[in-house]
């Protein structure tokens, strides 16, 4: 008996599940509402599109006005040639040493920022001061104004 009482609630399944499918196949209410969804799209003008995305908060401009706003913003920059000082970038970086971190990986960040010319040259003398297993952890903030031997006596203890 409880075989049967299974099989008949599994037949009323599927055959709520097939009455359902065709159903849902053989109505065109969605078919009809997409293509009169598609056929009612209105066509813009550019300075309609424009006016439309203006009001909403969009800046829209022409290829021809974006490139007088570069060369306007270029010429700006443009720094004159007779001036002997340049004004130069510091760039400051902050570097979290770890428990576990060797000079390699030390290296590896400081080379990534621009404050190293060499990753490798820069272990190497590490290893001959015999810093490497000076490394402190903690954090620590060189910036590029800071000369090689700074920027070691920051990080590494003697």
């Amino acid at each position: 008996m409880r075989i049967n009482l299974l099989s008949s609630f599994a037949a009323g399944i599927l055959l709520a599940t097939t009455i359902c499918g065709v159903v849902y196949l053989t109505d065109d209410t969605t078919v009809e509402k997409a293509t009169a969804k598609s056929s009612d799209k209105v066509q813009l003008t550019a300075s309609q599109m424009k006016e439309k995305l203006e009001s909403d908060g969009y800046v829209v401009q022409t290829k021809e006005e974006l490139e007088k706003t570069l060369q306007a913003a270029k010429n700006t920059e443009k720094k004159p040639a007779d001036s002997k000082e340049q004004e130069k970038a510091v760039t400051q970086v902050v570097v979290n040493v770890a428990d576990g971190m060797t000079s390699i990986d030390v290296a590896n960040v400081l080379f990534q920022a621009k404050l190293i010319p060499d990753a490798f040259k820069f272990t190497q003398d590490i290893e001959a001061r015999g810093l490497q297993n000076a490394l402190r952890p903690g954090s620590f903030t060189v910036n590029s104004e800071m000369s090689y031997d700074q920027i070691i006596g920051t990080i590494f203890t003697n």
